[in-house]
């Protein structure tokens, strides 16, 4: 993966966001204060890492679904910052790979096996998974060496999810509409 990614360590010196992330499985990069109903973040913030729309990071926590964590594409905020825990990174090439392409894999369990062999074995502290940076960066992805087919399949599923997004608020107002009856 270290070839078609790199890793972004950019920090928020100028306190250029205010905006504290964390990922939600469910939910994505998602406003902390809104996610957890709370500030979890520290007061000062300038020694997280900056991240822009488009970045990716990888949360080392486990939950239900996600044994081996959740990596998220930050898409709902122009930026914000996140603990030095997470691991950031963004595509080196987008005429390489296409950042939807990989949205639709880390949504899939296909580079669990990558992170397994990794992680240090029995060495969870709390949930958190033991892998570094380089260990991550060091897992095998699979993806068509064709740019234009994965961005097809980013599309194909983009639009699947959207599909079913639709459908989940059709039941959920059809259901409403029969309530009032």
């Amino acid at each position: 993966m270290g070839e078609l990614v790199e890793r972004v360590v950019r920090k928020n010196t100028n306190n250029e966001s205010t905006l504290p992330l964390t990922i939600s499985a469910q939910y994505g990069l998602v406003d902390q204060i809104t996610y957890f109903n709370n500030r979890v973040a520290s007061r000062d913030i300038s020694n997280y890492y900056l991240v822009l729309n488009g970045e990716f990071a990888y949360n080392k926590s486990t939950s239900d679904g996600y044994p081996y964590g959740a990596v998220k594409r930050l898409d709902l905020y122009e930026k914000g910052v996140l603990s030095t825990l997470y691991i950031v990174f963004a595509p080196k090439d987008l005429m390489k790979i296409n950042s939807d392409f990989l949205t639709v894999f880390f949504d899939t369990d296909r580079w669990h096996k990558g992170i397994a062999e990794r992680a240090a074995e029995g060495a969870r502290n709390h949930g958190l998974l033991n892998i570094s940076a380089e260990d991550f960066f060091d897992i095998d992805i699979s993806l068509p060496k064709d740019v234009t087919e994965q961005t097809q399949i980013g599309i194909f599923f983009k639009q699947l999810d959207n599909l079913i997004t639709l459908h989940q608020r059709k039941f959920s107002y059809d259901k409403y509409l029969i309530n009032l009856i």
